[in-house]
């Protein structure tokens, strides 16, 4: 019998059709980590040079450390630390790195003290485009009150939920500092749609060594993104905390992107984070098919 029609092909036959593969996507982003330098101006030029060479060495984004263009004031009670707050995005900071992240062609995430209206502050990261254009600002949302972290003093507690920007080098999110031992905003921002997430903070040896490492690899892990961590440099003069550096970028499967920074100088750190392998990752591992919010109403009941 003679049987006329189309072949089927076999499942070796090179006319298959297959799913492509995701194509490489890389992105160069950057932190800083310094010290205090001891005066507001030159806390800023400092960050303005870091941003003058992340761009030098072809970086697309670039977060600062929490508070960055101050000391880590929340070692001590003084209500003469209010003066650093200022309007986001009308004050003078933010205009100044919008000027530069226009120049430089950079995302910049900027962790500020921001003053809503007088006797309003928050503990805010404003995000500035490539071109120099303001896209929104994240405020911290858990703050802590414990020894040499007296940050309820300075703070009211974020009201901006948990908000992921378009950028020039990605869908980018903030969370800060204390924020990270919470995993309900790193799990937000990955249904966000987060590819990247910093985390700008100031954190002391003697506190949280054990846990800096561990933590973020682990929301790295469970939300499938990349994670920015960043940590200051040194002792000030308004307290004993001293803060170890150790910066570094974390990929989805908990490897780190090259070795993390100094844990005492002041570096830059500067990774290709390939977003590629967030498909990847979550192809494989199905945590966001699996949730199961509808059980999850006693993590938020009062």
């Amino acid at each position: 019998m003679h049987l006329t029609g189309r072949p089927v092909p076999s499942l070796g036959s090179p006319h298959t059709e297959r799913p492509e593969v995701p194509m490489s996507r890389v992105i160069r982003a950057a932190v800083f980590q310094t010290a205090w330098t001891g005066d507001r101006e030159s806390m800023i030029q400092v960050h303005e040079q870091a941003a003058r060479d992340a761009a030098a060495q072809g970086a697309q984004v670039l977060c600062f450390q929490e508070l960055f263009y101050g000391p880590y004031f929340c070692q001590v009670q003084d209500p003469a630390f209010y003066a650093y707050a200022e309007r986001i995005p009308d004050g003078p900071v933010v205009r100044r790195f919008q000027a530069l992240a226009r120049e430089l062609g950079i995302v910049l995430v900027l962790p500020m003290y921001e003053e809503e209206q007088p006797g309003v502050l928050y503990n805010t990261a404003a995000v500035i485009d490539a071109d120099g254009s303001y896209l929104g600002k994240y405020r911290k949302t858990h703050i802590p009150q414990v020894k040499g972290f007296w940050e309820k003093f300075y703070f009211r507690p974020g009201n901006s939920g948990w908000p992921v920007f378009d950028t020039a080098a990605g869908r980018i999110g903030v969370y800060i500092c204390y924020d990270r031992h919470f995993p309900e905003g790193w799990r937000a921002l990955g249904l966000a749609g987060a590819e990247i997430v910093f985390n700008p903070s100031a954190t002391s040896r003697g506190l949280s060594g054990y846990l800096w490492q561990l933590e973020q690899p682990a929301a790295a892990v469970a939300n499938e993104y990349f994670v920015g961590a960043i940590n200051r440099v040194g002792v000030e003069e308004y307290g004993d905390n001293d803060f170890y550096g150790t910066s570094y970028f974390v990929d989805p499967e908990a490897r780190f992107a090259g070795e993390p920074a100094s844990d005492k100088e002041t570096e830059l750190v500067v990774r290709d984070l390939d977003l590629a392998k967030l498909r990847e990752v979550r192809d494989r591992w199905q945590f966001y098919r699996d949730r199961a919010p509808g059980a999850y109403g006693p993590l938020t009941a009062p």
